[in-house]
């Protein structure tokens, strides 16, 4: 439910070192990801073009992940970029790009915590999150991977894969994730962690 109590938005010291040692840890998952994850990728898009977007919510979570632990306006972007940085310094196939792509996945997390107010991050929230970063990678890729030259038919399934993996893989993974943090204690200055007490948020 979303909070009746004013909330402030302002970032803490806090705010800012745990985003970012959480887009680092994002950032290690997204180059390990990037050998594992595109292996899955061209394997299923062999089966059917547009299939491999069935692995690419692992690439998501950084925003979805961002936005559920920090809960302040502009934390999705910060984090899924600083994944992005961290991905693309250490060796990410696709170089510069890859920036790009955090910065897209991130706003589309960001526009539906944007949504709700950054007030409400249940599960729906998270998916519904994950599913906005999917698009977003959708939307840059039609421009960047030339995928406005392919079928309608490859960008149909390539969408629809991309948001269903952007809701499992980066909305109801993220979301357990982050509760299970919050059971050890790791998250008791945020709001994530505080409602274990059944605190505000």
């Amino acid at each position: 439910m979303p909070s009746t109590t004013p909330k402030n938005n302002s970032w803490r010291v806090i705010d800012i070192v745990t985003a970012a040692v959480l887009g680092v840890a994002c950032g290690l998952l997204f180059w390990v990801w990037n050998s594992v994850g595109y292996a899955g990728f061209k394997a299923l898009d062999t089966l059917t073009p547009g299939l491999g977007g069935l692995v690419s919510g692992i690439w998501f979570t950084g925003g979805v992940l961002g936005g559920l632990i920090i809960r302040k306006p502009g934390a999705a972007i910060f984090v899924e970029v600083i994944a992005a940085s961290v991905s693309a310094l250490i060796g990410s196939q696709w170089g510069i790009e890859t920036l790009y792509s955090g910065l897209a996945q991130g706003l589309g997390a960001e526009l539906i915590f944007l949504l709700f107010a950054y007030r409400r991050f249940d599960l729906p929230v998270a998916v519904l999150a994950g599913v906005g970063a999917g698009v977003g990678a959708f939307v840059l890729e039609l421009f960047t991977s030339a995928n406005f030259a392919m079928s309608l038919t490859f960008n149909l399934i390539y969408l629809t894969c991309t948001v269903i993996s952007g809701a499992v893989l980066a909305g109801v993974l993220s979301h357990y994730l982050v509760k299970a943090l919050a059971q050890t204690g790791a998250l008791d200055r945020f709001g994530a962690g505080r409602e274990r007490f059944g605190r505000a948020k």
